[in-house]
Parts: C-alpha cells; structure tokens; sequence
C-alpha cells in the first residue's frame, strides 16, 4: 500500500512539470472587456477632443459677445445655432448632394486606386510609365482644372464627382502600392517553396499585410473627397454645400456661410471615423489597434 501511494505521488509530481510545461498551460483566454470598461476607456480617449472643441466654441462666443468683431463679419453661436434650425431642410438637401458626391468619388478613387497600385507592384514597367504621370496630376491645381471638367461634363454632379476622384486618388495609390511593398520578402518565398501561385500569394500574404497603409491612405483620401466635391461645386454647380458658400459669400450671409463650412467640417470628420471604425473591425490584430495607441479618435 504504501509503495503503491509513493509510486502514485511521484507519477504526480513527475506530471506536474510536464502540464507547466506545455505550451497550452501558459494561454490564458481573454475574454470581451466589460461594458462599464469599454465605456470608461472610451471616455478616456474621447474627453479631451471634446474640451477642445467647447474651448473654441467658447472663444468663438466670448468674441462675439465682446463685440471685438463685427457681427457681420463674425456671427455668433448662438445666431449660427438658430439659423441652422429655421433653414434645416434648406441645409440638409445641399448637405445630401455633397455627401453622394464625395462618397461616390471616394469609392471610386478606392477602386480604381488599388487596382493601379497592384498593377504597379507586380509591374515595374508600369509603374516606371505611371508614377511620373500620377504625380504630375497630383500637383496640378485642382480648382485649375475643375472648370474643364464642368465644361465638358456640365453642372451635374458628374463633374464634382470626378474632382473628388482626382483629388483622392494619390493617397490611396501611394498607401497601396508602400503597402504591398512592404510584405516581409522572407514570406513571399516561403509562400513560393510551399507552391503557392501568384493570387494565392497575394490574396493570402499580399493583400492583408498591406491593410494597415491602405486605411491611412483611406482615412487621408476619404477628407480630401470631401474637398475635391466642395471645389467642384465653387466652379460650376447649383446645389451642394460649395453651391450654399458661394451664395452666402456672395450675399455677406455669414451665420449661413459659418453654418455651411460647420457641416461641411462635420461631414469629413463622420466619414474619416466610419473608416476608423472599419479599421478597427477588419484589423483588430495590427499594433495600432492596441490598448495604448494613441492615434485613434475614440
């Protein structure tokens, strides 16, 4: 009996070890973080961005209030305020117009801009003949050549559509073409030794390693789309948040021309964090989504 439990404590001990010892001993599952904590963090990276900006709404308003300006030329909050809400639908239509062409020219210039910079990785005869000519469009003034667009195209929303595309396109091509670029090389032969082709290389290894550059590029284009509609619309339109600046400038209306510049803010700031957002559910694994990034919104 006795041997028998000393043979049974040292099977025991001598298990032991081995269980520390096993890679699955050392994983500890994570579970969600709870709600009161998420709500806690996101408290945390969302309060000062909002102090500042009610710090410039209170200088905007003690300004005003001071009559260090003059009301024409500075209107206050509180006339802005009320503006906005007597001439809402007014606002929210032109508001609308600008939103589809800055959407539409954005997914465009996505579109096309991945499929240039793929091209252009796995061609470098291509990329020796586009790069130069990307790079000449890119620093051509656009409001230059938004009035061809509008002369050709008219005073639809095609023309502003085409600017926000031009004015988005390069960061998405630059992001995409540094992304597929930077792919370890030791994995790409790796990949190659296994025998896998082409498009399984590049669906499996390329294509995801690029993501992180491709969001930056996105979350760079996705404001200048906004730019790129609100010019076509100064050039030649009769609806649009650039249509209501213009009108407003031009009648010395400036609670619409504060209003209007007020949306058009907002509307970049909402699409740039629906890209963020979209970043952090397809990339959750990447180093910029960790707990102590300090480079996201909220």
């Amino acid at each position: 009996m006795v041997s028998q439990g000393t043979t049974s404590t040292s099977t025991a001990a001598s298990a032991t070890p081995a269980a520390e010892n096993s890679p699955h001993a050392a994983v500890v599952e994570r579970g969600r973080p709870p709600l009161g904590e998420r709500a806690r963090e996101a408290l945390e990276r969302s309060w000062r961005p909002v102090a500042m900006l009610l710090a410039c709404v209170a200088a905007w308003w003690a300004v005003t209030a001071a009559e260090l300006v003059e009301s024409y030329l500075v209107p206050s909050p509180g006339a802005t305020l009320d503006l906005m809400v007597d001439k809402w639908g007014y606002i929210w239509h032109h508001s609308w117009v600008t939103t589809y062409e800055t959407v539409a020219g954005f997914i465009l210039a996505t579109l096309i801009g991945v499929a240039a910079a793929v091209v252009m990785v796995y061609s470098s005869s291509v990329e020796r003949t586009l790069y130069p000519i990307l790079l000449f469009a890119q620093v051509i003034p656009k409001i230059a050549i938004a009035p061809l667009f509008v002369v050709w195209l008219g005073f639809g929303v095609t023309p502003k559509i085409f600017v926000a595309v031009l004015i988005a396109f390069f960061p998405v091509v630059i992001a995409m073409v540094t992304g597929l670029k930077s792919v370890d090389p030791e994995m790409l032969q790796l990949s190659a030794t296994m025998g896998a082709g082409p498009w399984k290389t590049f669906a499996k290894i390329r294509f995801p390693a690029s993501l992180p550059h491709l969001f930056s590029g996105l979350k760079v284009a996705v404001t200048l789309a906004v730019t790129g509609a609100v010019v076509g619309e100064f050039v030649g339109a009769n609806e649009g948040l650039g249509y209501v600046i213009q009108q407003a400038n031009g009648n010395l209306d400036t609670p619409m021309l504060f209003a209007a510049l007020l949306v058009m803010s907002a509307l970049g700031v909402v699409l740039f964090v629906l890209i963020e957002l979209a970043e952090r559910l397809l990339l959750p694994w990447h180093a910029s989504r960790r707990a102590d990034a300090t480079t996201t919104t909220f």
